[in-house]
């Protein structure tokens, strides 16, 4: 019976948050001239009030810093948490990112978000679920 109305609960929930409509603006892309052959590459991805991504995990490291607004993140094998304008966090190439989120229905978020590692034909590639 609870794992029934936990399931009902986890279906609500997955129904009421948007699917990924963020905003990817690419800011700079730059060759590593101490680390042939890999580059830095610098996002702006903005949340509208209530947004979330789908799961989706990097090849390349991020870091990613708070810019405006509240973000719900959670890495695989870490806790969920709120990050807020001026937080920031790290996450490893190959990690799965379970939740990005706004963690607002009311604010939109921004986050500006560093990738270091092979460069990609285009800017900000995910590798979506594995």
């Amino acid at each position: 019976m609870r794992a029934s109305l936990f399931l009902a609960a986890m279906f609500a929930l997955a129904v009421a948050v948007p699917a990924a409509a963020t905003q990817d603006d690419s800011l700079l892309t730059a060759a590593l001239t101490q680390a042939p052959g890999k580059s830095l590459e610098a996002l702006r991805v903005s949340y509208a009030p209530g947004e979330a991504s789908k799961p989706h995990s990097h090849d390349r490291d991020a870091y990613v810093y708070v810019l405006s607004g509240r973000v719900r993140s959670q890495v695989e094998g870490q806790p969920l948490r709120v990050y807020a304008a001026g937080e920031n966090w790290f996450e490893p190439a190959g990690a799965r990112h379970l939740v990005s989120a706004n963690a607002s229905d009311g604010e939109p978020a921004t986050i500006l978000v560093i990738f270091v590692g092979t460069p990609h034909a285009q800017p900000g590639s995910r590798t979506q679920s594995r």
